[in-house]
Parts: structure tokens; sequence; C-alpha cells
């Protein structure tokens, strides 16, 4: 079946071939219900907006596209310089070197909208139309978006578990969050016996976050202790939320329960933001609260204590995602494949280990159960 073009969409909405040129470039310039007639009769069709119409025809771009929210942390840069660019590297940077190794390896060059400040549908806009095919965070761009996208162009979906019945002819890989933060809470309990534990999750709308804290739920009930059926606090990823929630847990430790023994956040960059917050406030860690994170971004290595955390093969979700782009562009026929990565248990500092031998001392590998 031949891509739905401009002309089909006019055609079923009863307007020039123009008025859906404005609609796609210049929407505010077109009357609200003429231009949700031509939306709507292009969801129908499935027509994506072509940047580079004679290199989508062809389907030979070249290109491959990265949707994903801006994950900078102004927090994580160094003013003094002290570290190295690659010392930085977060969550999503990993990502994009992986994507853009793998990428460059097949031939191909990477095109990244990693801002959601014009919401979804930019995303949509400015990676779809130029694009052989493109890898999208889970729960990045609505449902419906993606069904219509993934009718022309292979979609790989990055993170999170396979959640909707629309979405099950995807390409999906993710890492085992859930037997990752299982294993690292399992390990704060019996080997540290830590019993009071806090989880500082993110949004409810993070399918990573919530996985993990599902595995820090399993560990409570493994172990018998009472299974929190909440996170204790909510926050975004950066260094700064961070510190707002551990500020907000320390303002709380004056009640008669006090501090927990141990607080685990559903990812580094929150816990290198509380450690500071803590070493302001005179709290010691890990001799008066244990910290792990996860994700294993390079800086966790360089706080001190070093960071205990679940270190989340970054680059090769990247690079697996591509390896999964190129294969569908090459069978559009084939099965749709899922992809579990295996993590890992770095223990250090933190959490009360020794970590003589540095920041690969005492790793536990950690596969999908």
């Amino acid at each position: 079946m031949s891509a739905p073009t401009v002309y089909d969409v006019a055609g079923q909405a009863g307007v020039s071939i123009a008025t859906v040129s404005r609609v796609f470039r210049t929407p505010d310039s077109v009357r609200a219900r003429t231009r949700e007639r031509v939306l709507e009769a292009a969801r129908e069709l499935g027509y994506v907006p072509s940047g580079n119409a004679r290199g989508l025809a062809s389907r030979n771009t070249r290109v491959l596209g990265l949707c994903f929210p801006d994950y900078a942390d102004p927090d994580a840069e160094d003013p003094d310089g002290d570290y190295g660019d690659a010392e930085l590297m977060l969550y999503s940077d990993e990502i994009i070197r992986g994507m853009e190794r793998a990428a460059r390896r097949h031939g191909y060059a990477l095109l990244i909208a990693a801002s959601l400040a014009g919401g979804p549908e930019s995303l949509v806009a400015e990676v779809a139309g130029r694009v052989d095919g493109f890898a999208v965070l889970a729960r990045t761009v609505p449902t419906e978006e993606l069904e219509i996208i993934s009718r022309r162009l292979p979609v790989v979906m990055l993170a999170g578990p396979r959640e909707d019945a629309q979405l099950d002819h995807l390409d999906h890989i993710e890492v085992a969050n859930f037997d990752g933060e299982l294993a690292l809470t399992r390990h704060l309990i019996a080997d540290h016996g830590l019993t009071r534990l806090a989880f500082m999750g993110s949004d409810e709308d993070s399918p990573d976050s919530e996985a993990r804290f599902r595995g820090f739920q399993a560990a409570h009930l493994e172990a018998g202790l009472p299974v929190p059926d909440r996170p204790d606090a909510r926050s975004g990823l950066t260094q700064a939320e961070g510190q707002r929630a551990i500020a907000e847990l320390l303002d709380r430790s004056a009640e008669p329960r006090g501090l927990p023994d141990g607080v685990v956040f559903a990812n580094d960059q929150m816990a290198v933001g509380a450690m500071s917050e803590l070493h302001r406030r005179g709290v010691r860690v890990p001799e008066d609260l244990a910290v792990v994170g996860f994700d294993g971004i390079p800086l966790g290595r360089l706080v001190t204590p070093a960071l205990t955390t679940v270190r989340q093969p970054m680059r090769r979700l990247g690079e697996e995602a591509v390896e999964l782009l190129v294969a569908r562009l090459e069978n559009r026929d084939r099965e749709p494949e899922s992809l579990v990565l295996p993590v890992s248990v770095l223990r250090r500092s933190s959490c009360g280990c020794a970590d003589k031998n540095g920041p690969s001392a005492n790793n536990t590998s950690v596969t999908q159960s």
C-alpha cells in the first residue's frame, strides 16, 4: 500500500492542497474548524508531513530519529572544569552516543528532538517527516500519534514495559528495572540490615521509575517487611529535585519515627543532588543515612562517598535501538522484537560497602527473572 499524500488529505477534507500545507506549517493561519477537519483526515489516512519529500518518497534519507525529553541537568555541569565531558555524561547523553555510533556504522545520520517544550506533537512534526525510522522514549508521544507514524515508518520504543495493545506491533527495548531495584534493595536489607528504607520516585508517567518502585516493594515483601504502597516522595529527575526531595524528608524527620535507615532514589542525578544537601546539613552518608541511585552515570563514582547504584547499559540501549530500526527497514514484515537488557549492582561506599578497589568493585550482574 502506498503512503498517503497531501492530495489524499486534501481530497478527504474537502480543501485545497495549499490549505493542508498551511495547517502543518502555519496552523494559526487556518480557521480552527477547517484545521481540525484537515488534521482528522490526516489521522484517518495515516498521513505524515514530509520535511524532505524526495528523500522520503525514495525511503532513502539515511537519517534515523530520536524523540527524547530533555533531561539536561544544569546542576551536573562542573563550573570549575574539574571533570571532563565523559564524566558528566547523563542518561540521555549515553543513549544518544550509543545511537550515534551504531547509526554511523550503518551509514546513517541521527536527528534528535530532545525537548518537550512544544509538546509531543512538535516532536513528531520535527522528526517523523525527515527520517527513515525513529526511536522514541516510552510515553513521550501519545499512543494514537505513534500508531499513525508507525504505519509508514519503523518505530522502536525505548524503556518501559509494553503496556498498550495498540503498540504491540512495534519493536521494543528496555532494561531490567524491576530486577535491578529488587537486587539493590535486597542488598540493603540483607547485607546491611537496613529495614527502614524510603523510596524517592519520579512522576507516575515514568514507566522505568514505576518498575523500579515495584522492585523496591518486592524486596520488602520477600524480607517480610511492611510493603509501602507508594513512594515516599516524587520529584523530577534532576539534582535540584533530589535536593528538594531529601530536604523535605529531613524536615519531616523531627517526627517520632525519625530518619529512615536509607534512601533509594529513582535515578543517580537525584541521589547526587540529595548527597549534596545531606552534606550541607551535616548528615553523614552512609553513617547516618545510606543513599543509593539507579543508572550508573559516571558522575556517581566521582562524588564522596562514591554512589552505590544499579548500572544500566545506556549506551547499548541506544545501539540496540539502531540495530532494531535497521533490521526493520530491511524487512518490514519481520515479527516485532522485544529486548530486555541486563543491569548490574555497583556496591560502593554510599551504602556502607568498602570501595577500596575503585568503581568496578563488588559488581553483581542482574538479569531479568
